[in-house]
């Protein structure tokens, strides 16, 4: 570990878990407790008034979604090292943890000693996952695995042309197309991508670069 004093909090309402990282930390000497919260609120109150070099923040917390809660961290003290520490290791979650500024996300079977590497490796401006979440993150996501069906010459000519935002109408008459025809090409596309609306339809193939 750092040999300077490293202020931390942690924010999770599993009294067991608390007891174990209690027992932890007292056992670094560099490691300064700021407090443990059992609530998002308790611990954005304290912040108004404390500074927090690392929380530990559970995402599953009674009274805030933990990804919002990480946003207004962020947002209150953009110097602070958001570590989520969570149960749920769905990639997803990670995501957004990390869209909304965390610093790492690590998985609460994470070992002691990996715990300190990836404490220090945040206070050292890295992005930093614990084991488990490094393979899940390496994995390609389900988007990534499923191929799309081959399009069409007529389809990819609708699919630009929705993502230009035209309607089936307007459609039909630049490919000089009945309306009708127009629908089934779309929901044939739609179908192809596994997407509902048109909006997931253009985000789905600009991630396959077929715009």
């Amino acid at each position: 570990m750092q040999d300077k004093w490293i202020q931390l909090a942690v924010v999770d309402d599993h009294p067991i878990v608390l007891h174990g990282l209690e027992r932890l930390f007292a056992q670094e000497p560099h490691i300064s407790i700021a407090g443990f919260f059992t609530t998002g609120a308790a611990f954005i109150d304290f912040m108004a008034d404390n500074e927090v070099q690392v929380v530990l923040l559970d995402i599953a917390l009674p009274d805030i979604n933990g990804a919002e809660l990480c946003r207004k961290i962020k947002q209150l003290s953009p110097a602070t090292c958001v570590l989520a520490f969570s149960s749920h290791s769905e990639r997803a979650v990670i995501m957004q943890l990390l869209q909304n500024g965390a610093s790492g996300y690590l998985l609460k079977n994470i070992a002691a000693p990996e715990l300190m590497q990836c404490l220090e490796e945040a206070l050292n401006g890295q992005i930093t996952f614990s084991t488990e979440v490094k393979k899940i993150m390496a994995r390609p996501s389900a988007g990534e695995l499923e191929p799309v069906l081959p399009l069409t010459k007529r389809e990819k000519q609708i699919l630009h042309l929705i993502a230009d935002g035209k309607t089936n109408a307007a459609i039909a008459a630049v490919l000089l197309l009945s309306v009708l025809t127009v629908e089934t090409h779309r929901k044939n596309l739609m179908q192809k991508f596994g997407v509902k609306n048109a909006a997931a339809l253009i985000k789905a193939a600009t991630q396959h670069q077929l715009l």
